[in-house]
């Protein structure tokens, strides 16, 4: 990777690139307000170093709106080395607090004269719905609140016409992702890994004297952290307040608790968020359903309420990837607002960062508590966006919430067969996917069967019925238990042929990476031999490295990061109180440089070696002559990575031994190769999750074409074929046809990869001056509540 400033080429002439926008003679504040989430300070970090980067003074606001009003020592200006080591940490370093001061109008004047002393008129904020609001009605106020200053004499009319128009920018920072208009918010994939590690740890316990637990979750008026929670661990029974259960939930549940046990399980996990109500807006505690559980079944119950736990700890690998670009593009609006601009909010849709105007972001956010206050809960499902309905539909359909335990039989057969077996590398995340295809599978009526050992097990006949009670405690474990293997299938197409016909098997799941996108390519092409493999094939991705095409995430890789992360904050702590370190970690990834570099961002790295962006030695030199400068400004460690297979001749002892013969007299060295601990463990919850939606959304596909061309012009239906992917903002089935020119089959990765342009942001925020392209910024959106007709309306991601 070339840290030298690059010039676009002539073919980048058409693009957009930050270089054109300046920040000088700009002030921008940052704050944190309302509670505190993990990966502010990851936010905090990008605004400090991007606004900076671009030339504009950058001021921290301490303890929120209430520093803001008391001014003085509260509004700090921040330096670039202010916000070291801030990434890994959890809270929020500059504060945040409840200010009632702010709701007044005397407030905010108060507020309005500190920010004009500094010449401030930009502002970040970092909170919830209320913060966001509060922003923006001070932005409204701003030129009113200028005139009385003048008019009391505070500033002069000069003040006020050259910091006329407040600019405004949020970011959207709690663990409850109950704002509107964004996939996720900043912290909520962390509590989601505080609650999980929870819960496996509640699990052996349980699962050891045979009780149940109740756990109560973070949510008082959103349910997301309940019920992705419940879908990531396999709970028994999940109650959220979006989503109250019917009349009677009572007996239904201690009628699937006790099914349970009678199927010889030993344990029961039941989730409550701690805003659930039933459909007359009665408050479900967790001491309440603990009661129940004792009575009726007289199972040993505990509680356990995890409160303050949840928002605490370092953030998550996701957290700090979504704060860093949030943060960075918080920077870019600012820089790019007009006096006419609305205040914005920076949202994450899909894969992409976009911006939406804050106030219709908070008025939907507001219409979800309107709606659960009039008992619409479908509306409020609605309201709330994509990723809860969706994540809804699929916990009820996956883990059959609702209903008595392994309800296949209230399904008419479909008298399809369908497999599903894992290719490729083990990746976390796989088991979770499986058990989901499994259950959707059944409910919809199939029959499904379980290929072990992928096409190696396929052709020697390793396959059997799958039952749903035989994947239950699935979605935690990591690995393949289904077993899986690198063969392909072509030489061994007639027997895998043969067993399609032994067991009538009517369509094709596959879990894997790049050997499974060869597989079905390779099934696809045999199609016009055998009559047998003329059925509905779908491929999922699932691979730490990232590599396959068609996807802009896959199964697994999410985990890796996390192991990185981890990893890369304990290196770096070793070196606390030692002289100044630098140290070189080689990650996985064959040729693909995804985990080098997006977990260089999450690390904070100041350099990430990668095959799909060539170096030299003298990069190299360049990269050890910029942490020697960085070194003597006090900063004592530094943090490079390199992908196992970005060069072969630059290998990671090469690279060791240049650093620590260049950096002699400066710094030392140390070297870890982070090897197959980034394959192995527990999955994370973003992986359980994703496995589970992307595997039921498969299956659905494959019900779809099944009942409408089963065999019908299938050997020449190229549509019959798919890989399921996350392409920008949805899921999208491609034929695997079409990915053919878009794959370097030699190297074994897209030739397009999306996360390349996220290389730039690792190295801005690492101080190296480089282009950057923002054509994709800079459009206000706007948030769009989308109708969809009744079959569609949980069909969608």
């Amino acid at each position: 990777a070339s840290y030298a400033e690059t010039p676009p080429t002539m073919a980048q002439t058409d693009k957009k690139f930050f270089e054109n926008l300046t920040g000088a003679g700009k002030a921008i504040a940052v704050l944190t307000s309302g509670g505190d989430a993990q990966g502010m300070n990851a936010a905090v970090r990008a605004v400090v170093r991007m606004g900076i980067y671009v030339g504009a003074k950058v001021y921290f606001v301490h303890e929120g709106y209430q520093g803001m009003v008391d001014g003085g020592d509260n509004i700090k200006e921040a330096t670039w080395e202010s916000v070291s080591s801030m990434l890994q940490m959890g809270g929020t370093v500059i504060g945040s607090a409840r200010c009632k001061d702010f709701r007044t109008r005397e407030g905010r004047l108060k507020a309005a004269h500190n920010l004009v002393q500094r010449g401030i008129t930009n502002l970040c904020v970092i909170g919830g719905d209320g913060s966001l609001t509060g922003a923006n009605l001070f932005r409204e106020e701003w030129s009113g609140l200028l005139a009385e200053l003048v008019q009391q004499g505070l500033i002069d009319e000069e003040a006020s016409q050259k910091y006329s128009a407040l600019h405004i920018v949020g970011m959207v920072g709690s663990i409850d992702n109950d704002f509107c208009g964004t996939d996720m918010t900043i912290g909520t994939d962390s509590a989601l890994h505080r609650i999980i590690e929870v819960v496996d740890a509640i699990m052996t316990t349980a699962q050891s004297h045979q009780r149940t637990f109740v756990l109560e979750v973070m949510g008082r008026h959103c349910g997301y952290l309940a019920l992705v929670s419940a879908l990531a661990c396999g709970a028994d029974w999940v109650l959220i307040p979006e989503m109250p259960p019917e009349d009677g939930w009572e007996e239904k549940m201690c009628q699937k608790l006790s099914a349970k046990r009678a199927g010889m399980k030993r344990l029961n996990i039941i989730i409550v968020a701690e805003g659930a109500i039933d459909r007359n807006n009665k408050a479900i505690t967790s001491e309440h359903v603990k009661n129940l559980v004792v009575q009726r079944l007289g199972f040993d119950t505990r509680v356990t309420i995890l409160g303050h736990v949840q928002r605490g700890g370092t953030p998550s690998a996701f957290d700090r990837i979504l704060a860093s670009r949030m943060g960075v593009e918080a920077v870019l609006a600012l820089l790019e607002t007009t006096a006419n601009t609305a205040a914005c909010v920076v949202s994450l849709c899909g894969n992409q960062s976009v911006r939406l105007p804050l106030m219709e972001c908070v008025q939907m956010t507001q219409e979800v508590q309107k709606a659960m206050d009039g008992k619409r809960f479908e509306e409020a499902v609605r309201l709330r966006g994509r990723c809860v309905s969706y994540a809804l539909f699929v916990t009820c359909g996956v883990a059959n919430y609702f209903l008595s335990f392994d309800c296949s039989f209230l399904y008419n057969t479909s008298n399809f067969n369908v497999a599903v077996l894992n290719v490729g590398a083990p990746a976390a995340g796989m088991n979770a996917a499986v058990r989901s295809a499994v259950r959707v599978g059944i409910s919809e009526g199939h029959k499904m069967f379980a290929v072990s050992d992928g096409f190696e097990g396929f052709y020697k006949g390793q396959i059997k019925e799958i039952k749903w009670a035989d994947v239950g405690g699935w979605t935690g474990q990591g690995g393949s238990l289904l077993g899986t293997k690198r063969t392909l299938p072509a030489k061994h197409i007639d027997k895998i042929a043969e067993q399609m016909r032994k067991y009538n098997i009517n369509a094709l799941l596959m879990i894997g990476g790049f050997e499974a996108i060869l597989g079905i390519m390779e099934l696809l092409a045999a199609r016009g031999t055998y009559e047998e493999l003329c059925v509905p094939m779908v491929m999922v991705p699932a691979t730490v490295s990232n590599n396959v095409p068609g996807s802009d995430l896959s199964i697994g890789a999410d985990t890796a990061l996390n192991a990185i992360t981890d990893t890369c904050d304990r290196i770096k702590q070793s070196a606390s109180g030692t002289k100044r370190r630098v140290f070189i970690i080689e990650t996985m990834g064959g040729y693909c440089g995804y985990l080098a570099s997006v977990g260089g961002l999450a690390a904070g790295a100041d350099a990430a070696y990668i095959f799909e962006e060539p170096f030299d030695i003298r990069d190299l030199q360049s990269n050890v002559e910029h942490l020697t400068e960085k070194m003597k400004t006090g900063i004592q460690r530094g943090l490079v990575l390199r992908n196992e297979n970005s060069n072969e001749n630059y290998t990671t002892d090469f690279i060791y031994q240049l650093y620590s013969e260049e950096g002699r007299g400066v710094f030392d060295c140390r070297k870890n190769v982070l090897g197959h601990m980034q394959q192995g463990g527990a999955p994370s919850p973003f992986d359980r999750n994703f496995g589970t939606k992307i595997a039921a959304k498969a299956m659905q596909w494959i019900t779809k074409k099944l009942n409408e061309s089963y065999r019908k012009g299938m050997k020449d239906n190229k549509d019959s074929a798919c890989l399921l992917g996350m392409r920008r903002r949805a899921m999208v089935f491609q034929p695997v046809v079409q990915l053919k020119d878009e794959t370097d089959f030699v190297h074994r990765i897209p030739k397009e990869q999306w996360w390349l342009k996220l290389r730039p942001l690792m190295k801005i925020l690492a101080k190296y001056k480089t282009s950057y392209d923002i054509s994709d910024s800079g459009q206000l959106e706007h948030v769009v509540l989308r109708r969809p007709k009744e079959s569609e309306a949980m069909a969608a991601i």
